[in-house]
């Protein structure tokens, strides 16, 4: 699920509509719901709506690929962009489930860095998994793996994400791994470096929620946590803070259902939606960055503001670009067969 998605709203419930005989056309756009789908409604979707002159109809699910398999495997596809993960867009695009994109139909995603896209989808927003640390509690604050992993210098309670996609990455940088160089991951290590850790780890987190309550509670005392999320905490409990320094850098991208039924429209909608004028809307209602980083140059997002975004090419420049393209590699799906066994 996406951070920042405290509600999971039902499918086919429409969240956004305008009146059919006053739009020139219409889309059906998938999310994952909660404050980050409010967020996006008022940011990009309304906007967007209005200046196409379309009605943008909205589902929400946390996990949209088995809903496209199912919709294509009964041969009517009923939604027509999806805003998911790139693994989901990439292996789509190799099951023949998501449309490639025609990048000279839609200059705005076209001027997104190569970096950001796939053949099938592009950038929409970013987030960031971040060290998050409580500042009252103890004597030195980690500002990077290696500091969380050293628990002689840095000893408190510490929390992990239960998952492989992010951890793996943060046990190599705790070894040493250049950011520029983690990938293909080096599987054996990252499990050893994690072996080393792990009898120190007080929680396993599995949702945002729940890494969010262990920091504002104090239940921990630094923790692997998306921004989002440590944000949010920061707000309440001023003893919280957070760095971006050794993050690891993520976005979900948008992408178009093969054989969409109303294909033309949602290529419009895409470039309307990548637009630097719209995507710099984002940060105005959620702590996510925009997707395409012409946004920073609009004049709508403030040097205060830009230096809390992950985003931004000051904090960007900061992290690791995780990659989804290794974790829908078979290398990647079998690091999270490994996982479980890890945890068990």
């Amino acid at each position: 699920m996406k951070p920042g998605c405290i509600t999971v709203l039902s499918l086919a419930i429409t969240l956004l509509s305008t009146p059919v005989l006053a739009a020139s056309g219409r889309i059906t756009f998938v999310s994952q719901g909660g404050v980050y789908q409010e967020a996006q409604t008022k940011a990009i979707l309304d906007p967007a709506a209005k200046l196409l002159d379309i009605t943008v109809n909205q589902d929400s699910v946390p996990d949209a690929y088995p809903a496209i398999k199912a919709q294509a495997a009964a041969g009517k596809p009923i939604w027509d962009v999806v805003d998911t993960p790139a693994s989901n867009c990439l292996r789509g695009g190799k099951e023949g489930l998501i449309e490639k994109l025609d990048f000279s139909k839609i200059p705005n995603a076209a001027s997104i860095p190569e970096k950001y896209r796939t053949p099938y989808s592009a950038a929409y927003e970013f987030y960031s998994t971040v060290i998050a640390y409580n500042k009252k509690s103890l004597k030195k604050v980690p500002q990077s793996w290696a500091d969380f992993w050293n628990v002689k210098d840095f000893p408190g309670t510490r929390a992990l994400r239960n998952d492989p996609q992010g951890t793996l990455e943060a046990a190599l940088l705790a070894d040493g791994v250049a950011r520029d160089k983690l990938y293909p991951l080096d599987v054996d290590r990252a499990f050893k470096k994690l072996q080393q850790i792990k009898p120190d780890i007080t929680v396993w987190w599995t949702s945002g929620g729940q890494s969010a309550q262990l920091l504002h509670d104090g239940e921990v005392d630094m923790e692997m946590i998306w921004n989002g999320r440590a944000s949010a905490v920061r707000k309440d409990n001023p003893d919280v803070d957070f760095t971006f320094n050794d993050g690891l850098l993520q976005n979900t991208q948008l992408c178009i259902v093969k054989n969409a039924p109303n294909m033309a429209t949602a290529v419009k909608f895409l470039n309307a939606a990548f637009s630097p004028d719209l995507q710099a809307n984002l940060p105005l209602y959620i702590d996510y960055g925009p997707g395409n980083p012409a946004a920073f140059k609009t004049g709508k997002i403030t040097a205060q503001r830009a230096s809390e975004l992950p985003s931004s090419p000051a904090n960007a420049a900061k992290q690791a670009l995780l990659s989804e393209e290794w974790w829908a590699s078979d290398a990647g799906i079998a690091a999270r067969a490994r996982w479980l066994k890890f945890m068990q």
